[in-house]
Order: structure tokens, then sequence, then C-alpha cells
């Protein structure tokens, strides 16, 4: 073990190995606060869950708008704090170690990667198909008959494959040429969504709301206890799920030109435009479609297509351009999230928390290549498996499932990354923040336990649905919600 100083706090020393020294000399410092900014912003707002949420109605709305100020928002300051504080390469790694020890800090850094090359094998790439298929090319074909009515398509696979690999290679190139693309990524966000918003306001316009915004619709309880509880644990996962990715941008930490000055000032903007991101487009729909009409797997390419009719023989083209603004957009969520969570993993194989083959990071490009190559390989071994097993039209029951299942690992390292924020302000009270949460030591530590609550409600619900809701007295029914029986689900999850 060598002792090495961090590089912009000469007060905090930091017990690592020789190799972790020797594979960040090869980090070049290009990320800057513009870049930050865009990169956030691609980690945060997520376009694949917005039918999801959508579908659930104005109660989904309430808890929405809800969360975004009691868990986005002191979520939000915490990362602030700590992100500046601690600008560590592999930063939630290196946050967790300081606070518990390697081996927590080495789990840690496990669940956090391993949510995405299962969410990029999953719920993203099967969006992107539903999209593509609806609006440019029908990809059942090359018909391959597994067995009785379970064929897959080579079409599909192909796709799936150019999707899964396409963001990989984002990941793999060098961070100043790779950030690029989630920077445009980001803006085609901006340019669907805003576009978006402003056909819903033409749609109502000419056909009116199916819904008037009457504040009793938005009441989680209108329909009594039993119901509000099913309703509400049964989005708040998907809601948390979309409201994750502040700390993501420290895992190139060392990369930042200038982390204790931009890491707060990312956090929050970033913040600001997720919640208007998600506020707006998610309302439009619920006042201008019925939830039949939206599903949770093409939900949002759905609506799009819907509304978009007000531009009468346009429709067609623009509904292409923003389908293909909304693939870039999937693309490049699990594209930053991978090179992000990739460098989280290599720092702390690096660091001796998983084996050296993984700690790798590219002269040439100076990014973990091992890491991503392997992550890519996972996502596509996932893929290719759920396709077979979740095979013969059954793509909307594989979403969900999918998507509980990322839910699950990511909410899951939150409950050491979230509590490493108070550990650490005892622990290294002496290591200057730029950032300090404001309201002092008790307003930290009240925030770290309500958004560490929020996260064990979510890992719980997203492993094991139904039974926190029936035990609180809600009215989960399985087969109302699930198109597989429990023993599938538990099986898939679990066993994945």
């Amino acid at each position: 073990m060598v002792s090495r100083t961090q590089v912009n706090d000469p007060q905090l020393l930091e017990q690592t190995t020789a190799v972790a020294v020797e594979e960040k000399a090869k980090l070049r410092k290009n990320f800057r606060r513009f870049d930050m900014l865009l990169f956030t912003v691609c980690a945060l707002v997520g376009l694949d869950t917005l039918g999801a949420v959508s579908k659930r109605g104005p109660v989904a709305f309430f808890w929405l708008v809800v969360l975004a100020v009691v868990f986005l928002l002191p979520y939000a300051l915490l990362m602030a704090e700590i992100g500046s504080a601690f600008t560590l390469e592999g930063g939630p790694y290196e946050w967790m170690k300081l606070a518990w020890g390697r081996l927590a800090g080495s789990l840690g850094a496990m669940l956090y990667w391993v949510t995405n090359p299962i969410w990029v094998g999953g719920s993203l790439v099967l969006t992107a198909t539903a999209a593509f298929q609806t609006n440019f090319a029908n990809l059942n074909r090359g018909q391959i008959n597994l067995w009785a009515g379970h064929p897959i398509y080579v079409g599909a696979i192909v796709f799936g494959l150019a999707f899964i690999w396409g963001s990989i290679i984002v990941a793999i190139v060098s961070l100043d040429k790779g950030k690029w693309i989630p920077n445009f990524g980001a803006i085609g966000r901006f340019v669907v969504l805003g576009l978006f918003s402003l056909t819903v306001v033409l749609y109502a316009i000419k056909h009116g709301l199916h819904s008037a915004p009457h504040l009793g619709a938005y009441n989680p309880f209108g329909g009594g206890w039993s119901l509000g509880i099913t309703a509400a644990l049964g989005i708040v996962p998907i809601i948390l799920f979309n409201y994750v990715g502040f700390e993501l941008q420290n895992g190139a930490a060392e990369e930042m030109v200038n982390a204790q000055r931009d890491v707060p000032v990312t956090v929050i903007r970033s913040g600001l435009i997720a919640v208007v991101a998600y506020v707006i487009p998610i309302f439009g729909i619920i006042l201008v479609l019925p939830s039949s009409k939206v599903s949770g797997l093409s939900g949002f390419m759905d609506s799009v297509g819907q509304v978009f009719t007000v531009y009468g023989s346009a429709q067609k083209v623009l509904v292409q351009i923003a389908t293909a603004l909304f693939i870039l957009a999937l693309m490049t969520s699990g594209a930053v999230w991978m090179i992000g969570s990739d460098r989280v993993a290599a720092i702390a194989a690096a660091d001796g928390g998983a084996p050296k083959y993984f700690a790798g990071f590219s002269a040439r490009f100076g990014t973990p290549v091992r890491v991503n190559v392997t992550s890519g390989i996972v996502a596509t071994i996932f893929f290719l498996a759920a396709t077979v097993i979740f095979t013969g039209g059954k793509s909307a029951q594989l979403f969900l499932v999918v998507l509980y299942l990322a839910t699950s690992t990511t909410l899951l390292s939150y409950l050491l990354i979230f509590p490493a924020v108070w550990k650490l302000r005892v622990s290294h009270a002496h290591v200057h923040r730029p950032y300090h949460f404001p309201g002092g030591d008790t307003a930290l530590k009240v925030a770290v336990v309500i958004v560490t609550f929020f996260m064990v409600i979510g890992s719980w619900v997203a492993l094991f649905p139904g039974t926190l809701e029936n035990w609180l007295g809600g009215s989960y029914v399985w087969t109302d919600n699930w198109s597989i029986s429990r023993t599938e689900f538990e099986t898939f999850t679990l066993g994945t």
C-alpha cells in the first residue's frame, strides 16, 4: 500500500495501491463545466420511463412533484458537498471506502456498476427497438423458432446489439472526444421534450383535454388508504430511479478541469433541468391522453405520434425526426452511465477491491477499456438471455421486469453512498469543503436519513413487489400488475 495525496486537497491522504497510482497517471483533464452539466442531464433525464410514469396518471404526477422536493433536492445538495470535497477518480467507490472500508466500497461499486449493463441490455434497448419498429421499419424479420410459440427475430437482435455496442464505443473513446456524443444527446432531449410540450398545447387547443386538471384527481389517497398505498409504492421506485445520477460525474473526478468549483454548480443546475424535463411532458401526457393510450414500453413515442397529428401531412416526418432524437437520447443515457460507473468499477479494481485485470486504463484513450468491454459483454448476454426467455410477444412484460431489476440494483448501492456523506462529515471534518450542505450538521443528518429511507423503501419494493404494500394495508394483487408469476419474477430478478 502507498499513501497518496488528493489532487485538490493536501489535507486528505488516501491509502491506495501502486496500481491505482499508475493507472490514474493515464487520466487527462478535459472535463469542463459545460460538459459536466450536459453529462449529468443525460444521466438524470431518462426518456425510457416517461411512459411508465405517465401511465399511472395524476397520482404518479403528484409523487413526481413531491419527490422532487423531499428527495431530489436534499440528494442534490448532499452530492454537491461530497462531490466537491472528495474529488478522487471513481468518486462513489472512494467515498464508500473512506467511510466504510474497502470491502463495503467494493460491494457498493459492484452494485453501482452492474445496474448499467442490465439497464442498457434491458429496458433501454427494448424501448429503442419499440420506437424504431413503430416509426421506421419492422424488425421482426429473420424468424428463428426456438420452440413452439417462441420465435426470435434476427432483425431485432441485430438492432439491439448495434444499440448496446454503440453505447460501449462512446464509453471507450477518450473523454475529450466521447463527451460530445452525450452532449448532443442532452441537446436532443431538449429538442424532443420541448417540441413535444409545445405540441401538447396545440393538441389541447384543437382537441380539448382528456381530463380536467382538478386537484382531486391528484390526491393519492382520494380512493382510500389501501389504493393510495398500493399506487404510491408501485410508482415511487421508478421515480427514484429517474431522479438519481448527480454523483455519476464524479466517476471522472480527476479528469475534471476544476472539480471543486464546478461540481456544486452542475449538480444544482442539472437538478432544476431534470425536474422541468420530467414534470412538463408527463403533465402534458396526462392531460391530453387517456391511460389506455399510454404504455410502459412505448408510451412516450406513442404519445408523440398521437399529439403530432396536429401537424397534418408533416406528422410522419416530424415523428421520425423525434424518434431518431429519442433513440439517440436513450443511447447516450446508457453511454454516460457506462462512462461514469465503469470508472467506478475500474478504480475499485485498481485499489484492490476487484480483480486486477479490470483496473486497466488505456494509455491511448485514458478510459477503462477492459471494464467497458466487460459491460458490453454483460449487456449482450443479458439482452440475449432475456430475449430468449421472454419471446412470443412478451416484450412489454420484459420491459417492466428488467426495469424493476435495474431499479433494485441501482437503489441498493445508494444505501452505502448516502450515509457516507454524514460519516465523512464526522471522520474527515478537516477536509476543505467548497460547498456545505445548508443548515449545519443537524440538517445534513436529517437529509441523509430521509434520502436513505427512500432508498430502503424503493429497493424493497423493486425486489419484492406487493409485500410491503400489503403489509402496510394496501390492496396489491400480483396478477393485476404482472403477466408472469411471482416465482418467475423472483427467479429472474434474484437469479440475475
